[in-house]
């Protein structure tokens, strides 16, 4: 049985003639770059999320730069962000003059952990960027209180956590404002690159939708310099076709995440993720720590089974990052995932056969 590690023609051909439709109404009336395809589907996010503002932008990591430049961070600043994470995350700070500061992430939940913020906070330290990787979220009490306490912004990092929850609250809700990406393999992603700001600060939602849009409300009247960071119509008009099914998707990610969790309770070389109490883990990725990790990636790939790393490297010890003077020492938790992780096939089309299967080819691996 081959399996792959995600397929996005199988979700689209599943509402195949919502897309086709949405495409061609884009085509026919020639609105690729601004229009209300934009506006109409910032108006459904946002009823769907609960907030007032949403601010289409050309790609998740616009969003964050666009954010800490709106928020006045820049030359001199320190902005905390975790160790283990997509690179946009840590090169949108670098890019507004600020200097990236990474904190060690949880053993069992894989993101930053709170209990090392403090540590991490100097007279520079503007704001804290935790992202809720893989669909769970942060302990975002005990960070919003971090963040109250030193006066710091709280902008939090969704691009893989689309209506995850803690608390009740969904993720981006908890700060002054909320990144996300619209990358194509996300819960709810575009057929290109796309990304969006949610906030409801009315201050910062204007100036942050001037910055993305070269400084504009009114084209021609530019208050300031800014940048090309637009939503375009074609994947404005895709992402709302797509807005009414991503709640029937996420159940059915959880679901496979179940499955994924009954069928290998028995295998002891393995560690199941763990969702955090009172959180929503939506499985935008659903990630195992591993014995063996590469061979039985190998084993898997010998076997159809497509998997991937989340991520191979631990930022601080990436090239890019190399004049930051990191040890391994630095960040011990994310130095022991970087050679366990192992991301499972996980997509809301995936059939419980599936997850059987790669389940069995796992249990066999260990057995050897």
């Amino acid at each position: 049985m081959k399996v792959p590690f995600a397929d996005l023609k199988a979700q689209y051909f599943s509402i195949k003639n919502e897309i086709d439709a949405a495409i061609a109404k884009v085509i026919d009336e020639t609105a690729f770059i601004g229009g209300h395809f934009v506006k109409d589907f910032e108006e459904k996010f946002g009823k769907a999320y609960g907030v007032k503002h949403v601010i289409g932008c050309g790609n998740g990591t616009d969003t964050l730069y666009v954010l800490m430049k709106m928020l006045g961070i820049g030359n001199g600043d320190e902005v905390i962000t975790p160790a283990n994470s997509w690179i946009s995350s840590s090169e949108s700070i670098t890019q507004t003059g600020a200097k990236p500061v990474f904190a060690d992430v949880h053993p069992y939940y894989f993101s930053i952990d709170e209990s090392k913020l403090e540590e991490k906070i100097t007279s520079k330290t503007k704001a804290i960027i935790p992202v809720h990787l893989q669909g769970q979220m942060c302990d975002m009490e005990k960070i919003k209180a971090i963040c109250e306490k030193h006066k710091l912004f709280l902008i939090e990092d969704c691009a893989q956590a689309h209506f995850s929850e803690f608390n009740g609250l969904k993720a981006g809700l908890f700060g002054i404002a909320g990144s996300f990406s619209f990358y194509p393999g996300k819960n709810l992603g575009a057929y290109g690159d796309a990304g969006c700001i949610i906030t409801n600060d009315d201050s910062l939602a204007e100036k942050c939708k001037m910055y993305a849009r070269h400084g504009a409300l009114i084209k021609h009247q530019h208050q300031m310099e800014g940048i090309n960071s637009r939503l375009d119509g074609m994947q404005a008009a895709i992402l709302e076709a797509k807005l009414p099914y991503v709640m029937e998707w996420t159940e059915k990610r959880i679901a496979h995440a179940n499955s994924y969790c009954k069928y290998l309770s028995d295998v002891n070389e393995i560690i199941l993720p763990k969702v955090r109490p009172n959180s929503k883990h939506t499985y935008h990725l659903y990630v195992i720590r591993a014995q063996k990790r590469n061979d039985l990636m190998q084993f898997l790939k010998e076997n159809e089974i497509e998997t991937s790393l989340h991520y191979p490297t631990p930022l601080p010890y990436l090239p890019a990052y190399k004049y930051l003077n990191h040890s391994p020492a630095d960040f011990p938790v994310a130095t022991l995932l970087q050679k366990e992780i192992l991301s499972l096939p996980m997509y809301a089309e995936m059939t419980e056969e599936m997850s059987v299967f790669v389940a069995d080819k796992i249990r066999e691996f260990y057995k050897k």
